[in-house]
């Protein structure tokens, strides 16, 4: 619509029609230049839109992202786990090298040398110091038991198949219980559920095949010294001053359980290195061996933190159960060691009261 003032002057005055005519279309496609001007700039904003779809696009592949991670660390972890648990089984009772202590040196060597790599270059966690020689003898106390439960361990491996070590090693909650209580005091409304865990046990040792009653003792003694080191840990180490994460307290019980071990080595394994020489001789993988089973110990550690980190303990937990049905399964492909029909079903209860004992113990919280 054209101004009042320009129509009255438009046709008042005749002689200036044709140049008010000019200045008016003039004006008018000003008007127009800035209305398809501003249309440009309103296309130029679209192409902006696509950045934040993308963005909205990575944000949506981020969880995927995580899950991947995740599901990659839950793999290594029991790729790690069940591995050093067969080659242990390999080497003490297919190999030939019947020198579990030396290989529990072995495995603590690595984990003292790998620790301080990760933690002090790679910077994985935080370095954490001992502050008091009160701390330093409860850590030290935690690394002899920690030995205790690691050799026994592997000491049962040179005489029971891995199916029943896993089933007995399944009774850790029953012996954490039972040590709870003795060094606490502290009677809890669930143990009732722990029932089923000993009565798989003792159903699954009637059915094995390949019971060894000196293996059976080292490994329900390894069993308890893994409980009794977690009891002791949570008393020892209870105080906000004195908590170390798992890497470092590895980091710190690696080198006195490496000292601890040695002279132990010297005296009941004396011939420990000619046999080792021996069969290097023999078998050219045998350092190799050795190396890879020292390394996968310390990766079932570093994963076992990390695992625990990104999930948590009641994810850790059905995992590690899950865990021990794996590595029976593969033992027994593997091995081909006989199994019967009474000992999976020890197990099976074994395992099942396992769960059931963790989900009682969680509602009741």
């Amino acid at each position: 619509m054209l101004p009042l003032l320009h129509l009255r002057f438009f046709f008042c005055h005749p002689h200036a029609r044709g140049k008010e005519l000019v200045s008016l279309i003039s004006h008018q496609n000003t008007h127009f230049d800035l209305i398809s001007s501003t249309k440009k700039m309103n296309n130029k904003k679209n192409p902006d839109q696509k950045p934040e779809m993308s963005s909205s696009s990575s944000s949506s592949s981020s969880p995927k992202k995580q899950t991947l991670f995740i599901s990659s660390l839950i793999i290594l972890w029991y790729t790690s786990n069940i591995g050093v648990l067969l080659l242990n089984k390999f080497l003490l009772s297919n190999y030939g090298f019947k020198f579990p202590i030396f290989l529990t040196m072995c495995h603590m060597s690595a984990c003292a040398i790998l620790s301080y790599l990760s933690i002090v270059f790679l910077k994985l966690v935080p370095l954490q110091h001992l502050k008091s020689r009160s701390q330093f003898m409860k850590v030290a106390t935690l690394s002899i038991v920690f030995c205790a439960s690691v050799v026994g361990g592997n000491v049962s491996l040179r005489y029971l198949p891995v199916s029943f070590n896993q089933a007995v090693g399944a009774t850790t909650p029953f012996f954490t219980a039972l040590f709870a209580y003795l060094m606490t005091f502290k009677r809890e409304a669930w143990y009732g559920a722990l029932v089923p865990v000993v009565t798989g046990v003792v159903i699954a040792s009637g059915g094995e095949p390949g019971f060894h009653w000196f293996g059976f003792i080292m490994c329900i003694s390894a069993t308890a010294a893994r409980a009794f080191k977690s009891v002791l840990q949570g008393i020892l180490l209870s105080s906000e001053g004195e908590k170390l994460n798992s890497m470092n307290l590895m980091l710190y019980m690696s080198p006195i359980a490496v000292i601890a071990l040695l002279p132990v080595t010297i005296v009941m394994e004396q011939d420990v290195m000619s046999v080792t020489l021996s069969l290097a001789r023999q078998h050219k993988y045998m350092w190799v061996l050795l190396l890879v089973n020292s390394v996968m110990a310390y990766s079932a550690n570093l994963l076992n933190f990390l695992v625990t980190k990104h999930t948590s303990a009641l994810t850790l937990q059905v995992l590690g159960n899950a865990k021990g049905a794996v590595a029976v399964v593969i033992s027994i492909l593997l091995f081909r060691n006989p199994v019967t029909v009474m000992g999976i079903g020890g197990y099976s209860i074994t395992v099942l009261g396992v769960v059931a004992y963790g989900e009682t113990k969680r509602r009741f919280r």
